[in-house]
């Protein structure tokens, strides 16, 4: 075996970087982002934890409803605000693993 190679300090980054990320996702869980489809027409905000907390929806769409254009709207904002959020999980992890891809990991 190597002489080098410190398995346990091996082990404890590998924990650290556990803690750091269970620190990273509770602070995404908290945080919110909001994406619009149809100019504005339909707003979805999402959580961290990828939950739908608001919708909001234009009242002037439901003065004449076209119900499908109505479910493409929202489906298209929801996705879109999930989206956002994994970028920015995608950002962070990523500035904390430098860059470095890691099997397991969003």
């Amino acid at each position: 075996m190597d002489k080098g190679f410190d398995l346990g300090g091996l082990f404890r980054q590998a924990q650290q970087l556990q803690e750091r990320l269970a620190n990273v996702q509770q602070e995404l869980a908290g945080r919110t982002v909001d994406a619009s489809a149809g100019g504005g027409m339909v707003t979805a905000v999402v959580n961290g934890k990828l939950e739908l907390v608001h919708i909001r929806i234009d009242p002037t769409l439901l003065q004449t409803p076209d119900v499908d254009m109505l479910q493409d709207l929202v489906v298209a904002a929801v996705n879109e605000a999930a989206r956002k959020v994994d970028e920015a999980m995608q950002s962070q992890i990523g500035a904390m693993t430098g860059g470095m891809k890691i099997p397991g990991l969003f």
